[in-house]
């Protein structure tokens, strides 16, 4: 089974939470333990195949609950990821975005539009390939 969504990283956090949630239960159990249950969660044999299937991809540039920041039409905005799927085999992202202020997207004087939450595709370095009439992405997240 292949995970191209998952690093390394987020493996390892995830089978720490599993750690603590079963601590919590009353059922401790080493961090190897619950690498090797994480692994078999996910299909896998043992903790050492998961991590082959792993590879050498490349990390995955963003994920759900990432705080960020950046332009949405030319306005800046700070925000949580809400919404993440990979697509194109890790070349692009379709991510869901609530903004801390609502964003408005019109830049006419006299008149609103008031954006809490947004989609788009992206590709790994968090621009969108749409482009607005001034040759702009309409998204554009700033570098971590």
């Amino acid at each position: 089974m292949s995970h191209p969504t998952l690093s390394l990283a987020d493996l390892k956090i995830q089978a720490k939470a599993l750690r603590t949630a079963l601590a919590g239960s009353g059922h401790a159990v080493s961090h190897s333990q619950s690498l090797e249950l994480l692994a078999r969660q996910l299909g896998h044999r043992d903790w050492n195949t998961l991590h082959a299937s792993i590879g050498n991809a490349p990390p995955v540039p963003f994920h759900l609950d990432q705080r960020v920041s950046g332009t949405y039409l030319g306005q800046r905005f700070q925000g949580d990821i809400i919404g993440l799927r990979e697509m194109a085999g890790g070349t692009h992202y379709r991510i869901t975005l609530r903004f801390e202020t609502p964003v408005d997207v019109i830049r006419f004087e006299g008149m609103s539009n008031f954006r809490t939450q947004v989609s788009a595709v992206i590709d790994r370095r968090g621009r969108t390939v749409e482009k607005t009439s001034d040759g702009q992405p309409h998204l554009v997240l700033d570098p971590a």
